[in-house]
C-alpha cells in the first residue's frame, strides 16, 4: 500500500512526520477554516501556524512531565481543539478527546465524562480559558476531577515552540484514545496507534479518491471518530482544505451545512443518515434557491443503517441545486477499525438490493421478485485496501453461507489494538477466531451480509428484537413509527422489547413535536399501532410519548436503545400524558 504522503517524502511513521512535512513544504497553505458563526465569520489555520502552536503546547506539556501520560481534551469545536490535539501528538502525550460538560448535575455529558475519566485516569485536563474558569463549579458535581492537572492551552506564548523536543514515537505507539459512542453500553477507550491512523487515512483517500485539490466541509463533532478522522486528520494527510462548523451550528440551522458546501465549492462532505433526513425536512424552498451543490462529488453517508427513503428524499429535494444521486457514497466503519472499513466507487451510484422481508426475518437473503413484498437495502461498498470482511455466525463462529445474515468480522492494519484497561472486552472483541483457527478478527457487533462483494449492513446484534422467532430490526420499526403522524419527531424514537410472562413484547418510545397537545395522544398512539401492524404485522404492547429532546442519544446522535429500555423499566422516561398499554 502506498500513502499519499509517501509520494511527497519517505520515512513517514507518525502524524508528527505528516504535520512537520506540511509545515516545511507548505507553510503558508491554509489547512483549516472554522466558521465561528456557522456561516461567514471565518478564522483560518495554516500548516505553519498549526506546527508552531503544536510545538509550543507540546513544549509546555513536556516541561510538565506529561510525555507518555494521558490528557483529557475538553474543547468546543474549533481551531484550539485542533492545535491542542496536535500539541499532544507532538509531546508524545496520549490525547483523550471528549465533549466539554457544563457544570451542572443534570448535564448528560457529565455522566459520560465521569465514565471516561474513571477508565482512562488521565493525569492532565487541557481546555479553554473560559472552561478553566468554571472548573470549581464542575468539581462540585465531580470532585474526582480535582486529581487532574488543569491547563488552558489558548494563550501559551509561541516562543515555547523553540523548546520542543521531538519525542521517541514510532508507528506502533499509542496516539490517542477514541471513546466509543456508547449506543449499547458504556463508552470504551479504543487504543489507536499512529500506524492505525496513517493506514486508515490512506484507505479513505483511496476509496473517496481525495486529492490535494479536494475541498471538504465537516460539522461532525471532532471528539468523535468520523469528525476527528474525517474532519481533522485525513485532510492534513491528504493536504486538502477543510472548512469546519460546530455541530450546534448545524443542529440550530441545518442549511448552514449546505451553504458552506455551496459557498466553498466543496467536493467532499457527509454525515449520518439523519443529517440528510433533517436537511430534506427543514430547508425551505427559499433557502434552496441560493444553493449550488453541483461540485459535491462525494456525499458520504454512514454511522447507522442507511435508509434508502432518506437518500431519495434528499436527492429529490436538492436536485434543483445541482445535487446528483451518484454523489452519494455509502460507507461502513467504526471506531474499533479507526474509521472506514468499506466504501463504494466515487463515480458510481449507490448499490441497492431488494430482498424478501419474510426471509430477512429468518436471517436469510433472497432477492425479491416483482410479486413479493421486499425491502430495499443500501450497500456500503466493498472492503478497502488490504483489509478483509467476513460474515460469521455469532454463535457457532462458522463463516455464513452467502445467503445468510451474520456478524461482520474485520481484519487488517486499521484494526485497533484493543480497549484501554479492559482485557476481557479486548479479547472478546479484537481476538476472535473462526472454528478453522483463522484470525484474529474484530467482532463488530453489527449484522450484515455480502452480495456480489458488496457489504449490506442490516443492524446491531445487541439491538435485534426477536419476537416469536422473527428477527426485527428496531430502526425499521422506528422509521414506520416516525412517519405515522405529523406530530412525531423524526430520528427521535426507540423500539425495543421487554419480557412479560416469558414472552417478548414490543415497546415504542417516541418524542412528540412541541405543538403536541394531550388531547392528541389517543390519535397518535392509534396511528403508531396501525403503522407497525401494517408494515410488520406486529402488535405494539406499549407506546410512551416523550417530550422533545428526551430520548437518550450518544454524542454522535445515535439512539441509546438499551438506556431507553432501562429508563422505561424504571419509569423514568419523560412522558407527556400517559403511556398507553395494549393487550
Amino acid at each position: 500500500m502506498t500513502h499519499h504522503i509517501q509520494n511527497l517524502t519517505s520515512g513517514v511513521r507518525t502524524f508528527i512526520d505528516v504535520l512537520s512535512w506540511r509545515a516545511r513544504h507548505q507553510y503558508e497553505q491554509t489547512g483549516y477554516t472554522f466558521l465561528l458563526d456557522g456561516e461567514r465569520e471565518e478564522v483560518h489555520l495554516t500548516y505553519g501556524d498549526l506546527d508552531l502552536r503544536a510545538r509550543a503546547i507540546a513544549a509546555r506539556l513536556q516541561r510538565l512531565g506529561a510525555t507518555g501520560k494521558r490528557a483529557l481534551l475538553l474543547f468546543p469545536a474549533g481551531l484550539d481543539y485542533i492545535t491542542t490535539f496536535f500539541g499532544c501528538i507532538y509531546a508524545g502525550v496520549v490525547a483523550i478527546p471528549a465533549y466539554p460538560p457544563r457544570p451542572n448535575r443534570q448535564d448528560r455529558t457529565l455522566t459520560r465524562l465521569q465514565t471516561i475519566v474513571a477508565n482512562a485516569r488521565p493525569q492532565f485536563a487541557l481546555t479553554t480559558t473560559l472552561l478553566l474558569s468554571e472548573v470549581d463549579a464542575l468539581f462540585k458535581y465531580a470532585p474526582e476531577f480535582r486529581r487532574m492537572c488543569w491547563l488552558s492551552t489558548e494563550d501559551l506564548p509561541c516562543e515555547l515552540a523553540n523548546e520542543w523536543q521531538r519525542p521517541a514515537v514510532e508507528s506502533q505507539n499509542l496516539a490517542f484514545l477514541q471513546y466509543t459512542s456508547g449506543s449499547t453500553n458504556d463508552p470504551k477507550g479504543v487504543m489507536l496507534s499512529h500506524g492505525n491512523l496513517l493506514h486508515n487515512a490512506a484507505l479513505i483517500e483511496q476509496g473517496m479518491e481525495h486529492t490535494a485539490e479536494s475541498r471538504g466541509v465537516m460539522w461532525l463533532p471532532p471528539y468523535h471518530d468520523m469528525g476527528l478522522l474525517g474532519g481533522v486528520l485525513q485532510p492534513l494527510y491528504a493536504g486538502r482544505l477543510m472548512t469546519l462548523l460546530s455541530p450546534a451550528a448545524f443542529a440550530q440551522r441545518p442549511v448552514r451545512w449546505l451553504e458552506a458546501i455551496s459557498r466553498t465549492r466543496a467536493t467532499n462532505s457527509g454525515g449520518p443518515n439523519f443529517a440528510y433526513e433533517l436537511c430534506a425536512r427543514k430547508i425551505t424552498p427559499e433557502q434552496r434557491a441560493n444553493l449550488d451543490l453541483s461540485n459535491w462529488s462525494v456525499a458520504f453517508v454512514g454511522a447507522e443503517p442507511i435508509q434508502l427513503v432518506s437518500l431519495q428524499k434528499f436527492a429529490e429535494t436538492f436536485k434543483s441545486c445541482g445535487f446528483r444521486w451518484e454523489a452519494f457514497y455509502p460507507c461502513y466503519g467504526l471506531a474499533e477499525a479507526t474509521l472506514i472499513v468499506s466504501g463504494g466507487l466515487k463515480a458510481a451510484a449507490p448499490v441497492l438490493h431488494t430482498v424478501t422481508k419474510a426471509a430477512l426475518e429468518l436471517n436469510t437473503i433472497m432477492t425479491a421478485t416483482a410479486d413479493e413484498e421486499g425491502e430495499t437495502l443500501v450497500g456500503c461498498g466493498r472492503t478497502l485496501g488490504d483489509q478483509s470482511i467476513n460474515i460469521v455466525d455469532p454463535t457457532t463462529l462458522i463463516p455464513c453461507q452467502s445467503d445468510k445474515v451474520g456478524e461482520i468480522w474485520v481484519s487488517g492494519p486499521s484494526i485497533a489494538t484493543g480497549y484501554w484497561q479492559q482485557p476481557e472486552e479486548t479479547k472478546a472483541t479484537f481476538h476472535a477466531y473462526l472454528t478453522t483457527g483463522e484470525g484474529p478478527f474484530l467482532r463488530t457487533g453489527d449484522l450484515g451480509y455480502l452480495h456480489n462483494g458488496e457489504l449490506f449492513v442490516t443492524g446491531r446484534l445487541k439491538d435485534l428484537i426477536i419476537i416469536r422467532g422473527r428477527n426485527v430490526y428496531p430502526h425499521d420499526i422506528e422509521q414506520a413509527v416516525e412517519r405515522s403522524h405529523v406530530l412525531l419527531r423524526a430520528g427521535c424514537s426507540a423500539a425495543f422489547s421487554i419480557t412479560i410472562a416469558g414472552e417478548e413484547r414490543l415497546i415504542i418510545a417516541q418524542e412528540v413535536e412541541r405543538a403536541f397537545q394531550r388531547s392528541d395522544a389517543s390519535a397518535i398512539v392509534s396511528a403508531i399501532r396501525q403503522a407497525v401492524w401494517k408494515e410488520y404485522a406486529l402488535q405494539v404492547h406499549a407506546v410512551s410519548l416523550l417530550r422533545p429532546g428526551s430520548i437518550p442519544k450518544t454524542s454522535s446522535g445515535k439512539t441509546q436503545r438499551h438506556l431507553c429500555r432501562k429508563k422505561y423499566l424504571a419509569g423514568s422516561l419523560e412522558t407527556v400524558g400517559a403511556s398507553h398499554v395494549g393487550i
